[in-house]
């Protein structure tokens, strides 16, 4: 037994005793220094900074990785710092049972977890290649939501609707059925907090940070630009 599987089991040892439990659905864990576990990295973007112009700015893309997500990830590796039991766990396993971390860093790793798991998803969504979803796809949303166009038009219009700062969702249900949804501020459909739990296909980042150097307060300028840069060959894969 290597050193990371002795502390591994100590950790889970720990957790059972605080009464940990797995996530009641199959979730998706972002590929890169995220799998890693604490201490965490920032993941580097899939793609140049400019790469998503003239939809995403340049300026917005550096101040959104190297400002806000890396703040999520420094204070996140702060407040975990002295718990080691917690240090253990997969990120989304430690968001799906927040209620079990103490009250004292439960509202920061909430936040700041949230804000490092949600951004660590989000990037690899967008792509510099746009692309049409595939008929496949097409079918598939297209049977849960009416049509394409419905789809398309529930998206957006619950990401525009949402008041202040927030995330929009596509999730998976454990039943197999598809739900667009919307969580505050850092939150995400993993924890506990959330109306409706499942499995994340999409998310679409409506923080303002995410778009008001240049689009200012005009959001769906924002949304507009954001449909064009999504990767849907990865949305049709983490939808199985």
């Amino acid at each position: 037994m290597n050193r990371r599987t002795f502390l591994g089991a100590l950790g889970a040892l720990a957790l059972s005793r605080l009464g940990w439990s797995k996530p009641p659905a199959p979730l998706y864990l972002p590929e890169g220094p995220l799998a890693g576990g604490y201490p965490y990295e920032l993941p580097p973007l899939p793609y140049p900074y400019e790469a998503l112009e003239p939809h995403i700015d340049t300026q917005t893309m550096k101040v959104h990785h190297q400002g806000h997500h890396a703040g999520y990830v420094s204070t996140l590796n702060k407040a975990l710092a002295d718990l080691p039991a917690f240090q253990q766990m997969p990120l989304e396993e430690l968001l799906a049972n927040l209620e079990k971390v103490p009250a004292a860093q439960r509202t920061t790793i909430r936040n700041h977890g949230g804000g490092h798991w949600n951004h660590s998803f989000f990037w690899p969504l967008l792509t510099p290649k746009p692309q049409e979803p595939s008929l496949e796809l097409q079918k598939r949303l297209s049977a849960e939501f009416g049509s394409w166009a419905a789809f398309r038009g529930q998206l957006l219009d619950t990401a525009l609707r949402l008041f202040g700062s927030g995330w929009t969702w596509l999730i998976k249900l454990p039943s197999g059925r598809l739900q667009i949804i919307t969580t505050p501020n850092q939150d995400n459909p993993l924890m506990p907090y959330a109306e409706v739990r499942g499995t994340p296909v999409l998310g679409l980042d409506v923080w303002e940070h995410a778009y008001y150097l240049k689009h200012q307060n005009r959001r769906i300028e924002y949304l507009s630009a954001l449909w064009n840069v999504i990767n849907w060959q990865r949305v049709e894969a983490l939808l199985g």
